[in-house]
């Protein structure tokens, strides 16, 4: 439940100050809540969205999200492939975490539903997606407007799940992840952390998901759902398509990208060669999403 990597309290400020950066160029301020803007922020940077769901297969976890940069011919493309088989509020955690990698340009990279903490840049990614979600300076506020304190070592358990389910449904962060931003703001005890990260917080009957339910119902309820959406950006086959007819990217390119959307050039009436090779390079691609580590 700890993570594995010690970030430095200079490479801490740095994400701080990218995150700030980006909200507010982005529109947010530090107290608007991004929630379910994040797929509109997809769109204002020009990322392309692939939702597709993918369970876990013979107990290795599956993947959470990918981000894909495509730089031939100058084109720039960009997608980031969802996994929509996890709970929704992952899903947004999982787009702010590629965003760190889109905005640091640290290239094309999957990352899985475990975490992968023992990394030090994707622990540098999940510290971004917790702050550019929730910003460390507005929790020590609600923190302060909520108990008139900074710390809460003398709260009761059940009061502070009844706090931490209503940032939950506010921010969109997930239950875990409000923890581990409370302990790493010193609000909580390493005791109080422990307790709390240990609680099943998926678990409908449990002490939390019926302070949840109580809470907020319709928003707690679509958190923890599992949407399994099967998609796309309403403008990505339509990008892809005039990134061709511009001549920013090859034939190869073009049949890939769009088998990642399980299109083919013939669909919109290009009579493009494929090879049996191209077409088990094309599932392989896909297939890895879930495979690669």
């Amino acid at each position: 439940m700890n993570r594995k990597i010690k970030l430095s309290a200079q490479e801490i400020e740095s994400i701080r100050k990218l995150a700030r950066d980006e909200r507010y160029a982005l529109g947010f301020s530090d107290d608007p809540s991004i929630a379910n803007d994040i797929h509109t922020i997809l769109d204002k940077l020009g990322i392309l969205l692939l939702e597709t769901p993918i369970e876990a297969e013979r107990g290795k976890p599956a993947f959470s999200a990918v981000i894909l940069c495509s730089e031939e011919g100058g084109g720039g493309l960009v997608f980031i492939g969802l996994n929509t088989a996890d709970y929704l509020d992952k899903q947004i955690f999982a787009i702010a975490h590629e965003l760190y990698h889109f905005f640091t340009r640290t290239g094309s990279h999957l990352s899985r539903q475990d975490g992968q903490e023992d990394n030090a840049v994707e622990a540098k990614a999940n510290w971004f997606a917790a702050e550019f979600l929730l910003p460390e300076d507005v929790l020590k506020r609600r923190v302060f407007e909520e108990f008139k304190s900074y710390s809460l070592a003398d709260i009761q358990t059940k009061v502070l799940l009844r706090f931490i389910a209503r940032l939950h449904c506010t921010w969109w962060l997930p239950y875990r992840s409000l923890v581990k931003r409370l302990w790493e703001i010193e609000a909580i005890t390493k005791t109080q952390y422990q307790e709390l990260y240990c609680i099943d917080e998926r678990d409908p009957e449990g002490e939390y998901g019926r302070i949840g339910r109580s809470t907020q119902s319709d928003v707690f309820l679509k958190l923890n759902t599992a949407t399994k959406t099967i998609g796309s950006s309403p403008r990505a086959i339509e990008t892809i398509l005039r990134n061709f007819e511009d001549n920013l990217i090859d034939e190869d390119t073009f049949v890939r990208l769009l088998g990642l959307f399980k299109k083919s050039p013939a669909d919109y009436g290009y009579e493009i060669s494929i090879s049996q090779d191209d077409m088990d390079e094309i599932h392989d691609f896909i297939e890895g999403w879930n495979h690669e580590g």
